[in-house]
């Protein structure tokens, strides 16, 4: 039986997801903002806690994770590279690793920027990318650490996955997003028709996340920096990709 992927919200504006695999039970979290949803979402449907996958160090993505631990006895693994400021490691990872968890291959994808420290978890088998603050649904996340340059490098190993994989972020942050990417391609006809869905579906209380990876390269200006039409809209058409795609974050930044 197939692992599935449940969606759920937490504090203002985050997500968190739970993976259960059916054949064994076994339920994984992959971040922890609030311990309160958390534990509701598990107790409505008989489920323990096995595992939590951490993304990278920040409160909104880790603050619940003693608690649980404690709860439920889960192990927690997070990269190795950042475990003296994330909570207690069971496992420690590095990019470019691959783990089991409950039958799927989980590889470990190296997600700079946002962080330094923050990586990303791909499940190729459930088509699954756990991107967190890294890519988001028509956005990218705001540079604390990183640089532009390795922020657009991990977007660029992203984009190289399967056209079909779902992008797992971390926010709902899809309706700003979706109002700064037309102000960058005001006349992309995918991007008008998905901002419109965005609208519709928030007004409806809807998530808008996940999101296909074809449709954030069809639609998200972060990922579309090395596109010729992008650069000459910007006045940057010799410019190189980082380039355009630091021009875009700092604009973003602005919005």
């Amino acid at each position: 039986m197939a692992m599935t992927i449940t969606t759920l919200p937490a504090r203002s504006d985050n997500y968190f997801y739970l993976l259960h695999d059916e054949a064994s039970g076994r339920t994984a979290l992959v971040d922890a903002p609030e311990t309160a949803p958390i534990k509701a979402a598990l107790e409505e449907r008989g489920w323990g806690l096995d595992d939590i996958l951490i993304t990278h160090h920040h409160g909104d993505h880790v603050e619940a994770v003693d608690d649980l631990r404690a709860a439920y006895g889960a192990r927690v693994t997070g990269a190795a590279a950042d475990a003296h400021r994330l909570p207690a490691l069971d496992r420690e990872v590095r990019p470019g690793e691959t783990f089991d968890l409950y039958g799927q291959e989980v590889r470990v994808m190296d997600a700079p920027g946002h962080t330094v420290g923050h990586i990303a978890f791909y499940l190729p088998e459930a088509a699954a990318l756990f991107s967190a603050d890294s890519l988001m649904a028509l956005g990218c996340g705001r540079l604390f650490e990183g640089s532009p340059a390795q922020m657009w490098q991990t977007l660029q190993a992203f984009a190289a996955l399967p056209a079909e994989t779902m992008v797992y972020s971390g926010h709902e942050y899809t309706a700003a997003n979706a109002a700064f990417a037309l102000t960058i391609e005001p006349e992309n006809p995918d991007l008008i028709s998905r901002e419109q869905r965005v609208r519709e579906a928030r007004a409806a209380g809807h998530a808008t996340v996940p999101s296909r990876l074809e449709e954030e390269l069809a639609t998200n200006p972060f990922l579309r920096a090395g596109v010729p039409q992008i650069k000459a809209s910007l006045g940057m058409a010799d410019a190189t990709d980082t380039e355009v795609f630091t021009e875009i974050r700092s604009r973003k930044d602005r919005f």
